[in-house]
């Protein structure tokens, strides 16, 4: 019978007499601990995970060894004392979570599940009150000030789903309160582009460091959190090109995207920095431009447009101008013709082509 405490760094399990984990972090000097007991059931080794106390440890433990002297043992199911909280800090402290490019969406959508989760053991994340969940958020108004979108919602229970699947592949819970789920249907396809003169309107009411990167979006169709991660070594102003690599995109595929000769014009006059990323404020890489776009299309008197509406614009100007879809799909990072399609828009003053005369 050992009691254990969890390292949190590298996460591997050490005595709790121990000063030190293997990997060689300093186990006195956590913020936070966790505390395991671990002890052998029919010949199996069992580890239970208790939590932050050492009291509630030290009192399992004298638990399970007065049960076993006694020839009877209580095994109690982790998830009827696991809770939706212990699992969401557990699951957003994994490295290899934190080192996702799709982190912070993770971070909101458990911020949105612990509101209705929160103080619930496993046992009753079911299908009923999954459902309960999804119609709750269906019925409320996004940041934006819009309705919630089923794609929102499915975003957000696969991020508890993975929760799940992670802590029952780690041995925290033993089931999986649910398996089969179908996603909601989504209907979250845009046509809003911008026309030239919509376009020269917002970019004159950009302040300078927006201007860029929304001129970066409209010639390139690259997504915001590559333009905010560029940095001059993907910059091939000799060639005339970006060159991302495959760490650079969300598909995790590198791909070439050639420069228009305004954002070559644009990117010789700016200054180069120590840290290497191509956009910034006061000499300070930018994170985010949320507030100042937005501001921007509400002086412009510009409605319902957001800024990925500015890589739809991006790609279907390049079908206006003749290119080869297969070009522009090399230049996007689009992989299938289904997805590609959702992002061109064909207007009515196009079909009127088809009328003879």
């Amino acid at each position: 019978m050992v009691l254990l405490i969890e390292c949190p760094k590298c996460r591997k399990r050490n005595s709790a007499d121990a000063a030190n984990c293997k990997c060689g972090f300093n186990l006195n000097k956590a913020a936070s601990k966790v505390y395991w007991i671990e002890y052998y059931l029919h010949g199996k080794r069992k580890r239970e995970r208790i939590g932050p106390s050492i009291a509630a440890a030290e009192q399992r433990h004298r638990e399970v060894l007065k049960n076993r002297t006694e020839e009877r043992f209580i095994d109690r199911n982790k998830d009827v004392r696991t809770t939706f909280d212990e699992l969401a800090a557990w699951y957003l402290e994994l490295p290899h979570i934190k080192a996702k490019k799709s982190y912070t969406r993770d971070v909101y959508s458990i911020r949105e599940l612990g509101q209705f989760f929160s103080g619930k053991v496993v046992r009753d994340i079911t299908i009923n009150r999954i459902e309960a969940y999804r119609q709750k958020r269906l019925g409320e108004t996004s940041y934006r000030k819009q309705q919630v979108r089923p794609a929102t919602v499915n975003r957000e229970i696969a991020c508890l789903k993975h929760l799940l699947n992670l802590a029952f592949q780690e041995g925290l819970i033993e089931s999986l309160p649910f398996t089969k789920l179908k996603a909601l249907k989504e209907n979250n396809i845009r046509d809003r582009v911008l026309t030239d003169e919509e376009y020269n309107r917002l970019i004159s009411f950009c302040p300078l460091h927006t201007r860029q990167i929304v001129k970066m979006a409209y010639y390139t169709a690259m997504r915001q959190r590559e333009i905010l991660n560029l940095t001059w070594g993907r910059v091939d102003l000799k060639g005339g090109f970006i060159r991302l690599q495959p760490e650079d995109t969300k598909t995790n595929d590198g791909r070439t995207i050639p420069l228009h000769p305004e954002l070559l014009q644009m990117l010789k006059a700016m200054p180069r920095t120590i840290h290497g990323k191509v956009f910034t404020r006061d000499g300070k890489p930018l994170t985010e431009i949320k507030k100042s776009f937005n501001m921007a299309c509400k002086r412009a008197g510009i409605e319902n447009f957001t800024f990925h509406d500015l890589r739809h614009t991006a790609i279907n100007n390049w079908r206006l101008q003749g290119h080869d879809f297969f070009r522009i799909m090399a230049a996007s990072g689009h992989k299938t013709m289904e997805v590609f399609k959702r992002y061109n828009t064909v207007t009515d003053e196009e079909l009127k082509v088809l009328v003879p005369g």
